[in-house]
């Protein structure tokens, strides 16, 4: 990214934007054109893993959950008897 330090007025660097932005649009075709998709398989795949992950981890939090309330109601109870 250009600064003032780096050279240039305004009107200088006003001139040169169209160019860097169509330099910046061809660099992003590139760059596009390099990608490697998966397969629609492997789309599947994942999202699959990935919900499985969430019930996983939901049912792991919601037991944690009930144990730790659990033991605060009993250090609640212990202390307000």
């Amino acid at each position: 990214m250009e600064t003032e330090s780096q050279g240039g007025s305004l009107a200088e660097r006003a001139a040169g934007w169209p160019q860097r932005v169509k330099d910046y649009i061809e660099d992003l075709r590139s760059e596009m054109r390099r990608v490697t998709w998966p397969s629609w398989n492997q789309v599947r795949a994942t999202t699959t893993v990935v919900i499985i992950a969430i019930f996983v981890f939901a049912a792991y939090f919601w037991i944690v959950d009930i144990a730790v309330t659990q033991i605060i109601k009993k250090v609640f109870d212990a202390f307000t008897k």
